[in-house]
């Protein structure tokens, strides 16, 4: 059985604990509105520019001439896994759902005979994935100095993962982060980068029909566009998670907060029987001693 000080003493952790738990909710809802605008204003940009590809293929006929990053090398034999997390944790299961889905498909990749390699960035996605994976992590990116995600992080990310495609180190590179949807619901998502993911016809059936001359050719735009692409949709993919990240450490410290609570009450009220037994164990001593004169 505790002593009172003992038990003063984890009240009095757990109550600092609460204000901890209770101050990082409070940054986090500052910083969600902010990240939650700047992922919602970069969707339509990604999804105007898979449309603007998607028009564009459908012009021209896959062949020698078309650009790697639209038709790809030809060969499906090593994958590029861009893993994009946190740089911090206490943000509930926000790193380890987006580290699960990455595994789960590496694991798969590596079952079928293929050659994965991993670039992650974020240093929690790195420390899940090392255990398991650290022959095939290649490089880790870390923005641990950033205070805001911009388009020059995701720049620098891009030109990476075309470089590694330029020496031919890999076929296919797959992006992974976690899409924001409210602040309980972030969805971990994998999404192809390279080649390039071209939407169904289901994007441009609402489009008006329309014939397009382009100067100069399609080839030459998507040459353009393709590296770009890259870029943009890795930028989507670190607002999102920023957003989803701060989504989850609100929900996570809201939770941390109300758990700090019940301890609290559940420790006061074994605190106070402790003391009420001591008191009633001092009135019995005295009272005895009293009746034995």
């Amino acid at each position: 059985m505790p002593s009172l000080k003992d038990l003063r003493n984890r009240i009095a952790s757990v109550k600092a604990t609460q204000k901890i738990t209770k101050a990082m909710q409070m940054v986090a809802a500052a910083k969600l509105r902010r990240a939650q605008m700047s992922a919602e204003a970069a969707r339509p940009f990604a999804e105007r520019m898979t449309a603007v590809m998607t028009n564009l293929a459908g012009g021209i006929v896959i062949g020698p001439e078309t650009p790697r990053l639209l038709a790809g090398t030809g060969r499906d034999a090593t994958h590029l896994l861009v893993v994009c997390t946190a740089e911090r944790g206490l943000c509930g299961a926000f790193n380890s759902s987006i580290s699960r889905l990455a595994r789960d498909h590496a694991n798969r990749l590596m079952a079928e005979g293929k050659t994965v390699k991993i670039l992650c960035v974020g240093k929690k996605g790195y420390d899940i994935l090392r255990r398991q994976f650290e022959r095939q992590i290649i490089e880790l990116v870390d923005f641990r100095s950033v205070k805001q995600m911009s388009y020059e992080q995701a720049d620098i990310v891009a030109r990476k993962v075309l470089r590694l495609f330029d020496e031919g180190q890999f076929d296919r590179a797959t992006l992974f982060y976690s899409r924001f949807r409210s602040v309980i619901q972030q969805i971990p998502t994998a999404q192809g980068i390279i080649p390039a993911e071209i939407g169904s016809g289901e994007a441009s059936a609402s489009a008006p029909d329309a014939i397009y001359d382009y100067e100069p050719d399609e080839g030459e735009i998507l040459t353009s566009l393709l590296p770009r692409n890259v870029t943009v949709q890795i930028f989507r993919a670190l607002l999102e998670n920023a957003a989803s990240e701060q989504g989850a450490r609100m929900s996570a410290m809201d939770n941390a907060t109300r758990n700090a609570g019940d301890m609290i009450k559940k420790q006061t009220q074994i605190y106070n029987r402790s003391r009420q037994a001591i008191i009633t164990k001092e009135l019995i001593e005295i009272i005895s001693g009293a009746e034995a004169l």
